[in-house]
């Protein structure tokens, strides 16, 4: 087993990221465990060799040569000691050199283990090879997504990789963050750090990066990494900072990805972290594990001359030398008591980070997969054909069949395993960082994103333990192209503008929002009503012509007055049913009419009150019966004045026709006529209490349906036409001698009556509400009241008031 991992570009003095030797330590304490458990590979000891590319692609080529060669020789194929073959390869977090490694190691089918985010592979059989220590890639960038829109940070900033990797980030991942509604103000790439790259130009580029992060209006930038990036900008404030330019990047919140980790130079310790303060990053899921801080403390480069990385890096952290013959004495030598726990945490972490967690993992895998390996062939061994075969006789490409199945718990009781793309079956912490004025740090765990969990339940994050950068004093960051549109408000996309940014525009009437940032203003539902502010809908009242309400009442009273005044007339004419003038009409019609006219003024109260279903079957038809059986008893008194002229002509052959047969056949035929509409409407689709939700913007009026205006037209067609006829036989009789005429005075009321249901029309379409009710009401009363009075007041007025009129040789003499 080998481990290929990245340290420094070589210069005079080594000057490694002191976070890698972390890396280290976390391999060889993996090692000594698995070498110490005696349940696990029995008789078998792991060792490693530990391979560094320099930061290169010709490093990494020579590195994977090196590992497939002879020990101590550089010869690729020719080997003589098969110990020296390692089982597996567990390479660094840089994805660029990952993919370089798994071009040679795949041509002799080696295992590679990676603790970074897999590189986008083309060739699949090189990916055939790959086991991932790290968790499905897509659910880390949704992680990332889910933090955003959790936050509303929907205006951001992208700083990338400036390798194939961060390209691939571009083309292929910010589109989605664009589908759930999140825009850019900038996509830029980190300068690139190569002996390549001059000094002027890197610090060019430098300049360019923080200028375009400073003045970018976004607060919050996703900074899409790997293990060296924090350095990478690190290095490019620290640039900034020499050329005396203020920096105002400690104002951005920082959201990095789950490949980077905090890496620095040992001489770059005063190099400013400020910038990291309430950053938030994601990291692969781990845990403490019991024994690692210890294995740290035990460390000594005199008791363990052997490890170079050790002395390498005892020498740069605590600024002294290890003892060598060729050094002068006044050197200041390392005494080997220095206690790495004194470092700070930017210089050296004693706690495990995520990545060496993958390291342990990962050795662990291994150690799992060769004993499954060893269970296999030991079965195969005891079998009678598989005597004499060695259990430990095995080749790197059958090793990877075991890894994709491997699945064990480690010493944190955490289950590790791979999913059938060789990826690891975790999830991620959410980081939050918090720094101090002496250049130390703490991360604190703040929330998870976990694939495996119900779709619900996936991302979690404790907003109330989050420390902020110090300039939003504890406010939650906002990252917007704009404000948000607040109630009563709605977007309109800015033309030439991201769709993040737009303009508020006010809700148009009768439309509501009740939510900030809405798309779109809507309507309320038919039973509420939009508020002034158009934020809310309110619930409407309901209302209907009730007899409570003042208006309700003077109809009333109107109905019951009128009322009133029929019977007293009716009385009159019952107790003088015996005189001239009463006698002279038909007095039977008379209370057939003066009994429809009551009874049209006390329909009149149906239409007032709570519609129910009774009263809504009821007002309409009663109305259109009453009213036929008044206007039928007006058409036959017309008709008979008509005839009592014509028949007392010599000759006339119409004195047949006189009677009250003639009359009453008229009456009846009518109403009947009348009444078959009303019940043919009652049976094939009968009125009902309805909702009328919109004809007043604020309330529901309560009202009757008549649900088929063909029947309601057919009635009051019907009563038209009655009214038609009688005017027209009224006015044409209106010359008769006065002692038979009472045809004047008909005329007078049938245009009264006309006039008024004329005057119904257009005044009733033009209403709402309860005011309909209202218009017909009073059409019904104004109508009814003007028949009563033209009819019948002149005949009250000659029995009440000149009863001397009221005898037969008065009107015998007026002939």
């Amino acid at each position: 087993m080998c481990l290929c991992g990245q340290a420094r570009p070589t210069l005079k003095r080594p000057s490694p990221f002191t976070h890698l030797y972390q890396h280290i330590a976390a391999l060889a304490f993996s090692v000594k465990e698995t070498n110490e458990n005696q349940q696990l590979l029995p008789n078998l000891t792991l060792g490693f060799h530990i391979y560094n590319n320099h930061f290169t692609e010709i490093g990494t080529y020579l590195a994977a040569m090196d590992l497939l060669s002879r020990r101590r020789k550089f010869a690729v194929n020719y080997k003589c000691e098969t110990e020296n073959l390692p089982a597996a390869v567990i390479s660094g977090s840089i994805t660029d050199y990952c993919l370089h490694l798994a071009t040679i190691l795949c041509i002799y089918k080696m295992p590679q283990l990676i603790f970074g985010s897999s590189p986008v592979v083309n060739n699949e059989v090189q990916g055939l090879f790959f086991h991932r220590m790290f968790p499905k890639i897509s659910d880390h960038y949704e992680g990332i997504v889910q933090l955003l829109l959790h936050f509303n940070w929907i205006w951001i900033g992208v700083i990338s990789l400036y390798d194939d990797t961060g390209e691939g980030f571009v083309q292929n991942v910010l589109p989605m963050f664009t589908q759930k509604g999140i825009c850019f103000h900038f996509v830029a790439r980190l300068p690139k750090i190569d002996f390549t790259n001059t000094y002027n130009r890197f610090i060019k580029e430098c300049h360019e990066m923080i200028t375009v992060v400073i003045e970018s209006t976004a607060n919050v930038i996703v900074v899409h990494g790997e293990s060296h990036t924090i350095i990478v900008i690190r290095m490019m404030i620290y640039v900034e900072e020499l050329e005396d330019t203020p920096l105002q990047i400690s104002t951005k919140v920082w959201v990095m990805t789950a490949q980077m980790e905090f890496a620095m130079f040992p001489f770059a310790t005063d190099w400013e972290i400020d910038f990291l303060h309430g950053a938030i990053s994601f990291e692969v899921h781990s845990k403490a594990l019991s024994g690692f801080r210890h294995f740290l403390q035990t460390r000594n480069p005199l008791s363990a001359k052997k490890d170079k990385f050790l002395w390498t890096f005892w020498e740069e952290v605590f600024n002294c030398d290890m003892p060598r013959p060729s050094l002068d004495k006044d050197n200041m030598f390392c005494t080997g008591k220095e206690k790495l726990e004194t470092l700070p945490v930017s210089v050296f972490e004693m706690s495990m980070t995520s990545h060496s967690y993958s390291i342990y993992n990962a050795v662990y895998a291994i150690a799992h997969a060769l004993q499954a390996i060893y269970s296999s062939k030991l079965k195969r061994r005891t079998m009678p054909n598989g005597a004499g075969k060695q259990p430990w006789n095995i080749h790197p490409w059958q090793l990877h069949q075991f890894l994709r199945r491997v699945a064990f718990n480690n010493s944190a009781g955490e289950e590790v395993s791979f999913n059938q793309n060789g990826e690891l079956l975790s999830g991620f912490d959410i980081i939050n960082w918090v720094t101090f004025p002496n250049q130390s740090f703490v991360k604190i765990k703040v929330g998870t994103m976990e694939p495996q969990a119900p779709v619900d339940k996936r991302f979690f994050i404790q907003d109330d333990v989050i420390v902020w950068p110090r300039i939003f004093k504890q406010a939650l960051p906002l990252s917007r192209c704009n404000n948000k549109c607040q109630l009563g408000f709605h977007k309109r996309k800015k033309e030439g503008e991201q769709f993040c940014c737009y303009d508020c525009i006010p809700c148009p009437e009768g439309k509501v929002s009740n939510h900030t940032d809405a798309d779109e203003c809507f309507e309320c539902p038919g039973y509420r009503y939009p508020n002034n502010d158009k934020d809310g809908c309110l619930p409407k009242e309901i209302t209907f012509l009730s007899f409570e309400e003042p208006l309700g009442i003077v109809l009333a009273v109107f109905a019951l007055k009128f009322s009133l005044i029929t019977v007293f007339i009716l009385g009159i004419f019952i107790k003088y049913r015996d005189t001239p003038i009463v006698k002279a009409n038909n007095k039977n019609l008379t209370y057939i009419l003066l009994t429809s006219l009551l009874l049209s003024f006390l329909c009149a109260l149906l239409f007032i009150g709570q519609p129910g279903k009774v009263a809504c079957l009821l007002q309409q038809t009663a109305f259109g019966v009453i009213f036929s059986v008044a206007l039928s008893s007006i058409l036959a008194k017309t008709i008979t004045v008509i005839l009592a002229f014509v028949a007392t002509k010599p000759g006339s052959r119409i004195r047949q026709w006189m009677g009250k047969r003639l009359a009453y056949s008229i009456v009846l035929s009518c109403s009947l006529t009348q009444a078959a509409v009303s019940i043919a409407w009652l049976a094939i689709s009968p009125p009902f209490p309805d909702l009328d939700m919109y004809s007043v913007s604020q309330k529901i009026v309560l009202k009757c349906n008549e649900d088929s205006g063909t029947m309601l037209y057919s009635l009051l067609g019907f009563l038209g036409f009655l009214a038609l006829v009688s005017l027209t036989l009224a006015f044409l009789a209106r010359k008769l001698p006065d002692s038979f005429n009472e045809a004047k005075f008909i005329t007078f009321s049938m245009l009264v009556f006309c006039s008024v249901w004329l005057c119904f029309i257009p005044t009733y379409l033009s209403t709402r509400a309860k005011s309909m009710v209202a218009v017909e009401i009073f059409s019904i009363l104004a109508s009814s009241f003007g028949l009563l009075i033209c009819i019948f007041s002149p005949k009250c007025y000659v029995i009440l008031l000149k009863p001397e009129l009221n005898s037969k040789e008065q009107l015998i003499k007026r002939i």
